[in-house]
C-alpha cells in the first residue's frame, strides 16, 4: 500500500520514529544519524558543513524537546507532510515542526524537515 493511501493515523505511526530520530540526532549534532532517513534529493542539499553551521548558530535546533506528538497530516502530490507542535528545552514557546515524507526505492524517506 502506498504511503498516500494510508490513513493519517497510519502515517503518523510511520513518522513518529523518524521525527524522534531527527530530534535526537539534531540535539547531539549527529550528522550521520540526522541524515539516515533522507531521500537522495535531501542528502544532496544537506552537507555536513552546512548542517554544522546551522547547529552552531541556531540554539533551537540543538535543544528540541523529545516526545512531541503529531497533530495532523497534509497529502499533496507524491508527499505527505506531518505537522508537530514542537518545544525546546532552552527557548520558551511552541514551534511548528514539519516533516515531509515520500517514497524512494520502495522505502519511506524524508523529503523535507523544518522547524518554524
Amino acid at each position: 500500500m502506498s504511503l498516500l493511501d494510508k490513513s493519517d493515523e497510519e502515517i503518523i505511526k510511520i513518522a513518529e520514529p523518524i521525527w524522534a530520530n531527527l530530534v535526537k540526532s539534531s540535539n547531539i549534532k549527529d550528522y550521520g544519524g540526522f541524515t539516515k532517513d533522507f531521500s537522495s534529493q535531501m542528502l544532496y542539499g544537506a552537507n555536513e558543513v552546512e548542517l554544522g553551521k546551522q547547529w552552531a548558530s541556531n540554539d533551537l535546533i540543538s535543544s528540541l524537546a523529545e516526545g512531541c506528538k503529531a497533530f495532523g497530516c497534509l497529502k499533496r502530490g507524491q508527499h505527505v507532510t506531518i505537522l508537530y507542535k514542537q518545544t525546546s528545552t532552552k527557548i520558551p514557546g511552541e514551534f511548528l515542526g514539519r516533516l515531509v515524507l515520500g517514497e524512494e526505492g520502495g522505502l519511506v524517506k524524508v523529503f523535507g524537515a523544518t522547524i518554524f
